[in-house]
């Protein structure tokens, strides 16, 4: 095991650790009941550098490069499958010698938290899941048709390359306000997509993306009564609120937060609300109720404010 210490977020370290013969990265902060942080699609555990600090004042942070992203190795022909994925991330937890801990997971991520509850049930205290990926939203479709086809998978791999005017369009539109994109953020993203055998892994997972959201269906039922903590952004346009909404049907042990003004990025866009919502969630332990929250920035304004019934109006048919 490699350690370099200062590593950023400031406290925290930067541990490689081989697992299954692969080389996988993460981010360690913080002492106390261990909570794992697992990112999107071309994220890394970088995602979560406005929110670690924060995690680790009561917590012991890890971070996750999944394999294929981030600061971990890549591997020609990996599985990109949520069972694959979530399995591999259990024998990560035996290496680092983590019996149980609290799942926070993000989009793509949120569905391997999921699937390692399903299929690891011993190792998952409770999840803490912000837009997860699921069987109920269709938002994504447009996209996985486009990068399913010849000309979407050469976009894919020139895209880390394109001008940086283009860069930061694309990436806000994973923000409810792009104006709180950070240099850091979007820079982190372009690094990853760089590195050879990131996109051919991110797309290997987008062609088996309805098969994949179909096996996440299957296990919902052995998931629903884990103590579950949605978060969504009301403007994101990648995984829909109405999912949500019908996910935290699903769950009964699950409560919804909806933040006004946040995007598909909603933990790094407003990291204040966001955090402040983590270290409740994870100080009880567990959920008591289906209780529905609405979180609103600061900046908002009075007249801004809705009811939450409006907010989390389903906004296609057949969610």
């Amino acid at each position: 095991m490699e350690v370099e210490q200062n590593a950023t977020p400031q406290g925290s370290e930067s541990v490689f650790i081989e697992v299954d013969g692969i080389r996988l990265h993460h981010v360690h902060a913080g002492k106390g009941r261990p909570v794992v942080l697992i990112h999107g699609l071309v994220g890394s555990a970088a995602n979560w550098r406005r929110n670690i600090d924060a995690l680790s004042s009561d917590a012991s942070v890890y971070a996750i490069d999944l394999a294929n992203m981030g600061k971990s190795a890549r591997v020609q022909g990996l599985d990109t499958s949520l069972a694959a994925t979530a399995d591999r991330v259990a024998a990560w937890m035996n290496a680092v010698g983590l019996d149980r801990a609290d799942i926070v997971g993000h989009s793509h991520g949120g569905a391997v938290s999921m699937m390692l509850a399903a299929r690891h049930p011993e190792r998952v205290r409770s999840l803490v899941l912000f837009a997860p990926a699921n069987p109920y939203s269709n938002a994504g479709d447009a996209l996985i048709r486009i990068y399913s086809t010849g000309f979407g998978r050469w976009l894919a791999r020139v895209g880390p390359y394109l001008p940086r005017r283009a860069q930061l369009f694309m990436l806000g539109r994973m923000y409810g306000n792009p104006k709180r994109i950070v240099v850091e953020t979007l820079d982190g993203y372009v690094a990853g997509g760089r590195i050879p055998g990131t996109i051919d892994h991110v797309l290997g997972i987008v062609r088996g993306w309805h098969t994949e959201m179909a096996a996440l269906k299957a296990i919902l039922p052995s998931i629903a009564h884990l103590p579950s903590l949605l978060i969504w952004g009301d403007r994101d346009r990648a995984v829909s609120v109405a999912s949500g909404l019908r996910l935290h049907r699903d769950l009964s042990g699950s409560e919804l937060m909806v933040v006004p003004g946040g995007g598909h990025l909603v933990f790094q866009e407003l990291p204040e609300e966001t955090n402040q919502a983590m270290r409740a969630w994870l100080a009880r332990g567990h959920a008591d109720s289906r209780r529905l929250h609405l979180v609103r920035p600061k900046s908002a304004p009075t007249a801004a404010r809705a009811p939450i019934a409006s907010t989390l109006r389903p906004t296609s048919p057949g969610v």
